[in-house]
């Protein structure tokens, strides 16, 4: 088993966190090996030192299940301390709280692909400990797609959004403390930063090779299956078809009510598309896109990751219901 950077700060933690006064940016998903809570083993290491608690996108226990919904501020009743939210009215952690601390220390699981909104909350905390002096310090974590799974095309910066501030691929292939050292650098952010790395991470490792168990870093990736898909699936959101959301494996299926599973695995069959089974299904999502309607579509069985490219294979998908039902199929306005 891998040792996690939160694992290696409380053996040997970094000069900086000495005596510091310190916030702390975590979710359900920062556990060590044995599950318990970063913010709990910090405040046991360093008594006294903690200040604040931050959580991303979905909330500190990722309760918040839907898309794009706000998360409100907090508090953590047995740590008696604050929880601001980074996913509310600002983006950015709030200057006044900053002015308090010392140190912000990051400890997120992120998933390997641009559009997810933990690097982005990330860029945020660097722009603003950098306004404020305040050392940055982020607990590698391994990225679950492994370090040499590179696709889809860098984003045009006419298009820069809260999914997406760097040009950077579609899914990237670095870990989270290799992303902030990237971002730090390429946006010209300059904060004072420190990553505390893993040990014995390797770079063709996926998550399934690093021998610890996946914690759900968001409520519509329960299973390292959709993390593997998530690179591509993830396009689908933009459209009228679900994605997955209200059923149990959310970003291992597409389809609507007018997709004919039959006629779409006939029509992408001459691309061959490897490392994936296309199984035709109904199904019937409990919220989201069509929402109590039966949808027919695929679902998409990971077979072989080393050679599944999750970006091609869903762009193949989307294109074939473009053509097959032009009349329905409907990209949505952002």
């Amino acid at each position: 088993m891998i040792t996690i950077g939160l694992e290696n700060c409380l053996v040997s933690p970094p000069r900086r966190l000495a005596r510091a006064k310190s916030g702390l940016l975590v979710n359900q998903a920062s556990v060590d090996r044995y599950f318990r809570y970063a913010h709990d083993l910090f405040n046991q290491a360093f008594p006294g030192q903690l200040a604040v608690l931050f959580s991303p996108q979905h909330g500190l226990w990722s309760e918040d299940q839907d898309n794009m919904v706000e998360t409100p501020h907090g508090f953590h009743p047995r740590l008696q301390v604050p929880v601001i939210s980074l996913y509310a009215e600002s983006r950015k952690p709030p200057g006044d709280t900053l002015a308090e601390l010392d140190c912000l220390v990051i400890d997120l699981q992120d998933v390997g692909t641009r559009v997810y909104t933990y690097i982005w909350t990330l860029s945020y905390c660097l722009e603003a400990c950098a306004e404020h002096d305040v050392a940055v310090i982020v607990l590698d974590r391994p990225n679950p797609l492994g370090g040499r799974y590179v696709e889809g095309p860098r984003l045009e910066m006419a298009y820069a959004s809260f999914v997406g501030r760097a040009s950077i691929p579609m899914a990237h292939g670095l870990t989270i403390g290799e992303m902030a050292r990237y971002l730090n650098a390429a946006m010209g952010i300059g904060a004072p930063l420190e990553v505390v790395p893993m040990t014995g991470w390797r770079r063709e490792m996926a998550y399934a090779d690093t021998g610890r168990v996946w914690v759900p870093p968001s409520p519509n990736l329960p299973r390292i299956e959709g993390v593997g898909l998530y690179p591509g699936m993830v396009l689908v959101e933009g459209t009228n078809l679900s994605e997955g959301r209200g059923t149990t494996t959310p970003f291992e299926l597409l389809g609507a009510p007018f997709v004919d599973p039959f006629a779409l695995i006939d029509a992408v069959g001459r691309w061959r598309l490897r490392g994936v089974h296309l199984r035709p299904l109904a199904f019937k999502p409990t919220f989201q896109k069509w929402e109590g309607k039966t949808c027919g579509g695929v679902f998409l069985h990971l077979t072989d990751r080393h050679v599944c490219r999750p970006y091609r294979t869903a762009v193949v998908l989307l294109d074939a219901i473009a053509r097959l039902w032009r009349d329905q199929f409907q990209w949505l306005e952002p």
